[in-house]
């Protein structure tokens, strides 16, 4: 398991290393955001000044080595807007907000997400497994983009009801993790009765009921212990995915997080943050799937890592 961890540390370096080259590059090529910062009475003195203080008159290269060098002394740089913080202390000021709404949305995939698909594949060819099934597609189907906008729309402007902006209270939650967890219950709803459709079609299971075991114990146990495997990965997945793909949700609820700094950094070409919040969220996901592998070796104990 050791060796399996390093191995995949090892690998995460190297991509970290080849997204960062990419999102160096990639903001470089959006546009020159010196000239953002020039008025029209700024003269060609400012304009050397400026790029000279941003660190833009130097190579590509050079560029890039210092900001690597900086990155791996935990300086990923300052915004170029405001009073130009360091890049990283805007991102720490956001994670918990994006952290909160991504955990709610978590538990409430795993609190109706997994029970559903369970019922759902246990009385299959109900009106209970139909529903189910009808939700699990409208659920996926629908853009999250316009889950959040009809929310609003529905909750805020016509039955006025719940707030559509904010952060800090109980009822602030309610639209954001809606509109961020509905995709996330059908698909794992899908899913778990899909996993459990297969298990309860198997030899082990068959065994288990000759056995005399009660139903409870097979099912809860035995069929869904074994259908968690595939429901673990997606989860593992989607939380990764909400952390970093946030952004259409943090921006229609102004919703204080990283994915709506990562938004108002591209639109105003703030280059330095978008390179930090860019390597932050890919950090992130390839930490949450690393946990998500060791967690394999948890829920079945057959699976050995080399």
């Amino acid at each position: 398991m050791e060796r399996y961890i390093v191995k995949r540390l090892v690998q995460s370096v190297f991509v970290l290393l080849f997204i960062s080259i990419m999102v160096f590059l990639l903001g470089r090529l959006t546009g020159d955001p010196v000239s953002l910062l020039l008025t029209e009475y700024s003269t060609e003195e400012d304009k050397v000044r400026l790029t000279k203080q941003l660190g833009l008159d130097k190579p590509l290269p050079l560029q890039y080595a210092i900001f690597l060098g900086n990155a791996l002394k935990g300086d990923l740089g300052r915004s170029i807007r405001g009073d130009r913080s360091p890049a990283s202390e805007l991102i720490l000021e956001r994670v918990p907000a994006t952290l909160e709404l991504a955990g709610i949305a978590l538990l409430i995939t795993l609190i109706f997400g997994i029970p559903l698909g369970v019922l759902s594949a246990l009385k299959k060819g109900s009106l209970l497994d139909i529903s189910a099934r009808v939700f699990a597609l409208l659920g996926q189907a629908a853009p999250v983009f316009w889950i959040a906008i009809v929310a609003m729309y529905v909750f805020s402007v016509e039955l006025n009801l719940l707030p559509s902006s904010g952060y800090g209270k109980l009822q602030h939650y309610v639209l954001p993790s809606f509109a961020m967890g509905l995709y996330q219950v059908a698909a794992v709803t899908r899913l778990t009765r899909s996993s459990m459709l297969d298990a309860l079609r198997s030899e082990y299971i068959k065994l288990a009921r000759i056995k005399g075991l009660s139903s409870k114990i097979v099912i809860w146990k035995h069929a869904l212990r074994n259908s968690l495997i595939p429901v673990l990965t997606f989860l593992g997945t989607i939380f990764g995915r909400t952390i970093t793909g946030a952004v259409i949700v943090e921006t229609v609820f102004a919703w204080p997080g990283v994915g709506r700094l990562a938004f108002q950094s591209v639109m105003e070409r703030d280059f330095p943050v978008v390179q930090a919040v860019v390597l932050f969220m890919s950090a992130m996901f390839m930490l949450v799937n690393l946990v998500v592998d060791v967690l394999y070796a948890y829920v079945d104990p057959r699976i050995r890592y080399t």
